[in-house]
C-alpha cells in the first residue's frame, strides 16, 4: 500500500523536479467543495503514452499563505483528506515522489462555493455629509452561516473576491444624490435622501442628510515646498466660513497631480487622508484639499535623491559542489575575523571561514553533522561558540550541535541537543547565553547554554493557534521578533521586562499581520535621523516552488511597520525590487542590506520619514548581482542573505558560496582614474 503524507507546513525550500514527459492526474483538477465538506483525493502519475504509475508518497499542500499552514484548505495527516474552511478559489499542490526519489508536482485550483447571502446592512464611515462631497459607503454583508464581511466600496473586483454569479444594484431615493457607474456615491444638494442597495435579491437601505457646505475658503499649508524624492511633506487645510471663522471637523480630501522634470517619465507618489504626500519621481506637483466643492492648490518642487554609489565584489570564498545556506560573520577571540556557513540539501557540512583580510577569503576548517541541510549558523558575541541547526538527519533526531569555535582553525563539537528539536530546526538565534531553536516549524524552544556541555531547556514560546507555524526569531534587547508566515510578527518579551518576561518566561505584547501570509523573517530598526520605531517584515514565495538545480521565481518584498504604538501598528512603506523576492537582511545605521535571491545584494537608503514606495523613490544606493561560471548553478544569481560588519557587506549566494563587497563613499565618475573605496 502506497504511503500517503498531507501537509501545510514546509521548509524554507521545496524541492521540485521536474520531468517532461511525466505529469500528475488528479481528481482535484476542476473541484467544487462547500465549507466545511472534506474530500480524499486521487492521485497518480502519467507519462506522454498514457501509461499510468503509482507514488511511493504523495504530498499535498495549500499553497495560499506561501509555506505557512494557512486553514481555507486544511488537510487532514490521518485519513488523507483536504477540508473546505474559506469560500473562494484555492490552490492545492500535489507532490508525487516516485522511484529514487523522483519528484513531481502540479498545481490544482480548487473552489470552494460561497454561502447565500442572508442580511445586507448599509452603513457611513462619516456622518458629516456635505454638498460636493463623495458618500463613504460601507456594505456589511452576512451570509448564512453568519459570516459578516464589511466591504469600503463595491466594485467587479470586490464582487468576485467574496461572492460568486451575483447581482448588485445602487440606488438614490431624490436627485440629491448621483450614482455613477462605478457605484461612487456624490452628494448633489443638501437634503434627506435614502440609498438603497440590492445584493442577490437581499436589500439594505440607509437615510442621508446632506448638508451645504459652510466653506468659504481654505488655506492649505506645507511643512516644507523643495524636497527630493522620498522626503515627506506634511500639508495642513483650514476651513474658514464667510466671516473668516475657521471650521473645525470637516472631512478633507487631498489630491495631487504631477509633471515629471524628466520627459520620458511619468510623476507618482502618494498622500494619505491626515495629508502627508511623499513624491516617487522628481517633478512639479500640485496638491490640492477639496471640502465639499470647495478646493484649494499648492505647488511643491521634488528633485532627485541622487544617493547611487558603486558596490563592487572584493572578495569570495568559492562553494560549488553543494548549496551555500546561512551565515554568520563574527571576530575571534584572538581579535581577528571569521565566518561560518551553512549547507543546503547536502551532506551536513559546516564551513569555517578567515574574513581578517575580505579580499583574501580562506576556507580554514569544516564540520560535518548527521544531516541534509545545516540551515542555520550563529555564533555567540564573545565569539567563543558556535551553533549549528539541522535538518533530515538519519535518525530523525535533528536538534542543534553546539561547536567550540575558540580557535576557528581547529573548532571542535562540544555537544547536541535534540529534546523536543526531533522535527527539525530550521533557525536560531543566540542571545545572552541562551539558544533560541525553532522546532519543527511551529514553536520556539529556549535552551540555556551557560555550560555548553549540558544545554538545559528552560522555556518555550508558541502562538497557541491551530495550525501555528513559524520560520525566524530575532532577538534585540530582550525582545523576540518573531515571524510566523500567516499569523504574522509576534514582539516577545524574553528580558526586556516591557510585561515582565524573561527567557523561561516569554510573553507576547505585540502583534502585526498582513495579507499574503509570508512572513518569513523581522528585523527591528529605530531610525537614527527621525527616532520612528519600525519593525520591517520580509516574504519569502516561490510561486512555483524551489528548482534545486536550476532558476527559480521569487516573489515578495519587505513591509515597513510603524510600531510607534503597540497596540496600532501600521504598515507605512514597502521595499519591493520587480521581478525578485526578498530573504535575509541586515539593517546599520539608516541603510538597509537586503538579500533578493535572484536580485542579488540591495543597499538601501531608509532615512527620513518612511511612506510609500521606496524603490519607486530612488532609495537604492547600489546592488551586486554575485555569480560564477564555475558555481553550483552556473551564472545564476541567489543571495541568501547579507551582513555589515566593519564596514564591509558579507553575502552568502545560494550558488557560490560567501563574498564580500564594498560600497563606495561617492557615485562613480568614469572621468577620474583616482576613485577610491570607503575605509
Amino acid at each position: 500500500m502506497k504511503k500517503i503524507i498531507l501537509t501545510t507546513l514546509f521548509s524554507c525550500f521545496i524541492l521540485t523536479l521536474y520531468s517532461q514527459n511525466k505529469t500528475i492526474i488528479s481528481d482535484l483538477d476542476g473541484l467544487k467543495l462547500n465549507i466545511g465538506e472534506s474530500f480524499s483525493p486521487n492521485t497518480y502519475v502519467s507519462n506522454s503514452d498514457g501509461l499510468k504509475s503509482n507514488c511511493s508518497n504523495i504530498i499535498y499542500y495549500n499553497k495560499k499563505g506561501v509555506f505557512s499552514s494557512a486553514t481555507s484548505i486544511s488537510v487532514d495527516n490521518e485519513n488523507g483528506s483536504i477540508k473546505a474552511n474559506e469560500s473562494g478559489f484555492h490552490e492545492v499542490v500535489a507532490i508525487c515522489i516516485g522511484e529514487g526519489g523522483k519528484r513531481h508536482t502540479k498545481t490544482f485550483e480548487v473552489f470552494v462555493n460561497y454561502p447565500k447571502i442572508k442580511e445586507v446592512k448599509l452603513k457611513l464611515e462619516n456622518n458629516s455629509i456635505y454638498v460636493g462631497n463623495y458618500i463613504p459607503l460601507v456594505y456589511e454583508i452576512t451570509d448564512e452561516l453568519d459570516i459578516t464581511r464589511t466591504i469600503d466600496y463595491w466594485s467587479t473586483d470586490i464582487a468576485s473576491k467574496y461572492f460568486s454569479n451575483i447581482s448588485f444594484s445602487l440606488n438614490a431615493l431624490n436627485e440629491r444624490i448621483n450614482i455613477d457607474s462605478s457605484n461612487n456615491i456624490l452628494a448633489v444638494n443638501d437634503g434627506f435622501s435614502s440609498i438603497e442597495a440590492d445584493i442577490d435579491g437581499i436589500k439594505g437601505k440607509i437615510d442621508v442628510r446632506i448638508l451645504k457646505n459652510p466653506t468659504s475658503k481654505i488655506e492649505l499649508v506645507s511643512d516644507n515646498d523643495n524636497v527630493i524624492t522620498g522626503d515627506v511633506i506634511q500639508f495642513k487645510a483650514t476651513a474658514y466660513d464667510k466671516k473668516g471663522k475657521v471650521l473645525s471637523n470637516l472631512p478633507v480630501d487631498f489630491s495631487f497631480t504631477g509633471k515629471s522634470f524628466d520627459k520620458s517619465n511619468t510623476a507618482s507618489g502618494l498622500i494619505l487622508e491626515d495629508g502627508r504626500f511623499v513624491g516617487d519621481v522628481a517633478g512639479k506637483y500640485i496638491i490640492s484639499a477639496k471640502i465639499g466643492n470647495v478646493t484649494t492648490s499648492k505647488v511643491v518642487n521634488i528633485f532627485q535623491r541622487n544617493v547611487k554609489r558603486e558596490v563592487k565584489t572584493v572578495g569570495t570564498g568559492l562553494v560549488n559542489d553543494k548549496h551555500t545556506s546561512d551565515f554568520w560573520v563574527f571576530e575571534g577571540v584572538d581579535g581577528n575575523d571569521y565566518a561560518v556557513t551553512g549547507t543546503w540539501g547536502a551532506d551536513g557540512t559546516s564551513y569555517f571561514w578567515d574574513v581578517t583580510e575580505p579580499t583574501n577569503i580562506k576556507k580554514i576548517d569544516s564540520v560535518q553533522v548527521d544531516a541534509r541541510t545545516v540551515n542555520d549558523v550563529k555564533v555567540s558575541a564573545d565569539g567563543k561558540i558556535c551553533v549549528i541547526s539541522r535538518e533530515g538527519a538519519s535518525n530523525r533526531k535533528n536538534g542543534i550541535i553546539i561547536i567550540d569555535v575558540s580557535n576557528p582553525y581547529d573548532v571542535k563539537i562540544i555537544s547536541e541537543y535534540t529534546k523536543n528539536l526531533t522535527g527539525g530546526v530550521h533557525n536560531i538565534f543566540i542571545y545572552e547565553n541562551h539558544v533560541y531553536a525553532l522546532s519543527n516549524g511551529q514553536k520556539y524552544y529556549i535552551i540555556n547554554i551557560d555550560d555548553p556541555k549540558n544545554p538545559k531547556e528552560i522555556g518555550m514560546f508558541e502562538i497557541g493557534k491551530e495550525g501555528q507555524s513559524i520560520h525566524d526569531v530575532w532577538i534585540e534587547d530582550g525582545i523576540a521578533y518573531s515571524s510566523n508566515w500567516r499569523d504574522g510578527v509576534y514582539l516577545v518579551d524574553v528580558g526586556n521586562g516591557i510585561v515582565g518576561g524573561s527567557p523561561s518566561k516569554p510573553i507576547a505584547f505585540g502583534n502585526y499581520t498582513y495579507d499574503s501570509g509570508a512572513n518569513h523573517a523581522a528585523f527591528p530598526f529605530k531610525s537614527k535621523s527621525t527616532g520612528k520605531f519600525y519593525t520591517i517584515l520580509g516574504d519569502e514565495i516561490f510561486p512555483n516552488g524551489v528548482n534545486a538545480n536550476g532558476l527559480s521565481e521569487t516573489a515578495g518584498f519587505l513591509h515597513f511597520v510603524d510600531f510607534d504604538d503597540l497596540n496600532n501598528p501600521k504598515e507605512v512603506a514597502r521595499y519591493e525590487l520587480p521581478g525578485h523576492g526578498s530573504h535575509n537582511y541586515w539593517i546599520e545605521g539608516d541603510i538597509l542590506y537586503v538579500a533578493m535571491y535572484s536580485g542579488g545584494v540591495r543597499v538601501v537608503d531608509i532615512s527620513g520619514d518612511l511612506l510609500g514606495d521606496l524603490y519607486k523613490q530612488g532609495r537604492e544606493i547600489g546592488y551586486i548581482l554575485p555569480s560564477s561560471p564555475n558555481g553550483y548553478i552556473a551564472n545564476a544569481t541567489m543571495v541568501w542573505g547579507a551582513q555589515l560588519y566593519k564596514g564591509h557587506v558579507f553575502y552568502s549566494d545560494f550558488n557560490t558560496g560567501l563574498g564580500a563587497a564594498k560600497v563606495a563613499k561617492v557615485k562613480p565618475d568614469n572621468s577620474k582614474t583616482n576613485q577610491h573605496l570607503v575605509d
